[in-house]
């Protein structure tokens, strides 16, 4: 892929890395049933993970957009509505130094490009935040995460087991949980950055990079879901 360019042609050359994280299972705690996951129905079964907290100031602090990218196929079965997905996310924003949450409310026959295994989060988040894919990080618990992390460009981490589930293709790297694959992603990107701070741009050249998305507090939610 070639170098992202914005509205007017030019090159965007200040591009970002950013991690991109699953919600159930990597923020909060999956509800697991018969050996499948599933999100939370009630705001009390809403658990943050240990270390999660730790982990996004971490990353923020180094200058790492965190943006959550979430499949609520729910929401098309109606075993939950907008509002209820909406209150967690709320909340989720307040306690958490989230930059954005992406939904895809739609179910795998709504053939929505947005929905992973798909990268349409991904790329849409990319055009908004002006984000280099190449230098960035999917993060989740199951394969549609790890395929839409790779169909992306991105490196791609896998938190806990799985769940049993076959993976299409296999993570760059395994880890019991969100804090303590923040290390490594922490080295890999800080690596990154060194490495390009020795190049000389020349935006006559194409590159590896893809395109772009803006930036909020946890004080200012935001949220948005694929259309």
């Amino acid at each position: 892929m070639g170098i992202a360019r914005d509205s007017g042609g030019n090159p965007i050359v200040n591009q970002r890395a950013a991690v991109f994280l699953d919600r159930d299972g990597v923020l909060n705690r999956a509800i697991v049933r018969e050996g499948r996951p599933y999100p939370p129905s009630t705001l009390e079964e809403l658990e943050i993970l240990p270390g999660v907290v730790n982990a996004i100031d971490r990353f923020q602090s180094a200058g790492l957009l965190v943006i959550v990218v979430t499949n609520q196929p729910d929401l098309a079965r109606g075993t939950q509505n907008k509002a209820f997905v909406d209150s967690i996310h709320g909340f989720l924003q307040l306690i958490l130094p989230l930059d954005a949450i992406l939904v895809c409310g739609h179910d795998d026959a709504d053939d929505c490009p947005c929905r992973k295994p798909r990268p349409g989060m991904l790329l849409e988040a990319a055009r908004r935040f002006h984000i280099d894919l190449s230098r960035s990080f999917m993060v989740g618990d199951r394969w549609r995460d790890i395929s839409a992390g790779i169909a992306a460009g991105c490196r791609t981490f896998l938190i806990g087991d799985g769940y049993g589930e076959a993976f299409p293709h296999p993570p760059d790297a395994v880890f019991p949980s969100l804090s303590e694959a923040s290390d490594q992603i922490l080295k890999e990107s800080a690596a990154a950055a060194s490495s390009e701070s020795r190049i000389v741009f020349d935006p006559t050249q194409e590159s590896s990079c893809t395109p772009s998305p803006t930036s909020k507090s946890r004080s200012s939610p935001m949220a948005q879901s694929c259309r």
